[in-house]
């Protein structure tokens, strides 16, 4: 008699995904697979997305801090930290900043650019 009511317990866990009972298609907020991020893009979309706190050309300003840092290197911070950070936030951790807030409109894709021109503005830095 206690099998059916585990049965009936792991369907009702299996079915418990969010607010919409759906488990989340991408949760990692990651294009899809080929995407190749493009600099000259990105460029455009971290002036519209990311300037504001991490300053022109990723310098840094007084709400957020530089990307063109060793911190943020790739083998510190992954590109997929960055698709984590715009999907989730981020929690205050390396810096005096307060917390990054989720960007629920920037798009897997348009973050896949800004990462390419993140990184290649790193590469011009020395930071690799």
């Amino acid at each position: 008699m206690k099998l059916p009511g585990f049965i009936v317990l792991t369907i009702l866990l299996a079915s418990c995904g969010g607010e919409s009972g759906s488990r989340d298609a991408n949760p990692f907020h990651l294009p899809e697979q080929g995407f190749i991020g493009d600099p000259n893009k990105g460029a455009i979309l971290y002036r519209q997305n990311c300037s504001s706190c991490h300053g022109r050309a990723g310098s840094g300003s007084t709400k957020g801090p530089s990307l063109i840092h060793k911190t943020y290197n790739p083998g510190h911070h992954a590109d997929l930290a960055f698709h984590l950070a715009v999907k989730n936030g981020v929690r205050r951790h390396h810096w005096r900043f307060g917390d990054m807030p989720p960007l629920a409109d920037v798009s897997p894709e348009s973050v896949g650019h800004i990462v390419a021109y993140v990184r290649a503005i790193q590469r011009r830095a020395g930071i690799n």
